[in-house]
């Protein structure tokens, strides 16, 4: 099985920030020329997440409001008190547990088998950063 890889980098702007990235993830497959496979979508970061969901609005600020409430910034986080990196962001490891860092998804016809309602979405659980990135990975099924 041969395979494909791909790197996405992106800026993001917001403590918690969803980013549809269907479109540019779409692009690649379809310049990839593969026409069956399985397309791996992961994020090598530790407070950032890929996911599928419905790119609706409203949805996106319940989503963004429901991950604030699960674990919010500021609260008693022991690792806030002694940070690794300078960033008091023990919600945004926390938040991560309840998310997945990949998704596979099949590439069927030369495209991505998703359904009508569903997008790919890198998310931001510890912005603003001015880098980040996806790692796209596509093993031929042909």
């Amino acid at each position: 099985m041969p395979a494909r890889r791909h790197r996405l980098t992106l800026a993001t702007t917001q403590p918690i920030e969803i980013v549809d990235i269907t479109d540019e993830v779409r692009a690649w497959v379809r310049s990839s020329g593969v026409r069956e496979g399985l397309l791996t979508v992961m994020s090598p970061h530790t407070t950032a997440r890929v996911t599928l969901n419905e790119r609706e609005a409203e949805l996106q600020k319940d989503m963004r409001r429901f991950l604030e409430r699960i674990a919010p910034a500021g609260a008693d986080y022991g690792h806030d008190r002694a940070p690794v990196d300078d960033r008091p962001n023990a919600h945004s490891h926390l938040l991560g547990l309840f998310m997945t860092a990949t998704e596979t998804i099949p590439v069927s016809d030369g495209a991505l088998g998703i359904g009508g309602w569903q997008s790919l979405f890198f998310i931001e659980l510890d912005g603003p950063r001015p880098k980040r990135e996806v790692l796209l990975h596509l093993l031929t099924l042909e």
